[in-house]
């Protein structure tokens, strides 16, 4: 009897288990599903216009100097405080953005540096890296991404095809699925990017993280219709 009673409670103990993880397993697929359906859909309602904390990407290349003539059209009213993130490895980039800051507060009050602050994280993977090495360096970069994301939970996430950028998308996503932060991704693939995507920019794509995803060749456009052409930036 006492071990017919065991065997009842166990069992029991087993079936709630199973039944608990399925049931957190739905829960998180059901979340998935709707921010993947809320990705790129303007709010229900109507709210007065207010600064909206900012994650800017750049990368080594022609990425940085893309993305700053992507910010010298950018309301720095609107997307406020910035926040710019380059690889550990790459200074120049944060330099050139720490002039665009320094010619900004020097135009408007003088003083310096008052809206931006300026990062590096790990890097995903470095040009020419093999993509099984890749992996383990993805890892830490994701790691480093976290640490980061959860000190600036940015309100909007702007990039344009840097591996770097990866890992801070993904953790962006994350924080949409588990309510911590709603951050919107608008990734814009780099004007080098003719007839097909970069890495960083498929990945976004097929996985549906970036809730704005534009690309400057209307033959990019037609192979990825849910991307939107904005022509030459440049």
């Amino acid at each position: 009897m006492e071990k017919s009673t065991g065997r009842f409670f166990s069992n029991s103990s087993s079936s709630l288990g199973i039944t608990c993880f399925i049931a957190f397993i739905t829960i998180i697929v059901l979340r998935v599903i709707y921010v993947i359906y809320r990705t790129g859909k303007p709010p229900n309602k109507r709210s007065p216009p207010q600064a909206l904390s900012t994650l800017i990407v750049l990368g080594s290349g022609g990425h940085t100097a893309e993305m700053i003539n992507l910010l010298l059209v950018l309301q720095k009213d609107r997307f406020a405080p910035r926040f710019y993130i380059a690889a550990a490895t790459d200074n120049m980039s944060l330099q050139k953005a720490r002039v665009l800051e320094n010619s900004w507060a020097d135009s408007q009050s003088g003083v310096k540096g008052i809206s931006a602050e300026f990062m590096q994280i790990y890097r995903s993977r470095e040009v020419g890296q093999s993509y099984v090495t890749s992996v383990w360096t993805t890892l830490v970069a994701t790691v480093h991404a976290l640490w980061l994301m959860i000190k600036i939970r940015p309100q909007v996430v702007l990039c344009n095809g840097p591996g770097t950028c990866f890992p801070l998308c993904v953790i962006a996503f994350i924080f949409k699925v588990i309510g911590i932060r709603w951050s919107s991704i608008f990734y814009v693939e780099s004007i080098a990017r003719v007839k097909k995507l970069s890495l960083s920019g498929l990945l976004l794509y097929k996985l549906q993280i970036a809730d704005q995803f534009f690309v400057q060749w209307p033959q990019l456009q037609r192979k990825y219709p849910r991307a939107h052409y904005v022509g030459c930036l440049m």
